[in-house]
């Protein structure tokens, strides 16, 4: 399941061990055709998906350097270990998350 994170949250979230971090904006033409693929992907139960609206977030985002959308990032027990710009299929998706 896709959960939505807010500032309050958020910390607590990317500690849960392995964790991928989905940085878009509503307003974002990618990041909302990525977001069909992400719930395409949840689907698979790989990897649990936080979603964080940097518009909403922007202090996560700017914490993070965020400088475009959509981000992909993984998190393993709160530490950022991998990070991805821009849309990916289902399939380029799966194969970085295993990587």
């Amino acid at each position: 399941m896709i959960k939505k994170i807010t500032k309050d949250n958020f910390e607590e979230e990317i500690k849960k061990g392995k964790v991928l971090v989905d940085f878009y904006a509503t307003w974002c033409g990618p990041c909302k055709m990525l977001s069909l693929v992400m719930e395409k992907f949840d689907k698979k139960e790989i990897i649990p998906i936080i979603k964080v609206d940097v518009d909403e977030a922007n202090d996560i985002a700017d914490n993070y350097k965020i400088y475009s959308v959509p981000t992909l990032i993984i998190c393993e027990d709160g530490k950022e270990i991998k990070r991805e710009s821009g849309f990916m299929s289902e399939e380029q998706l799966e194969k970085w998350v295993r990587k």
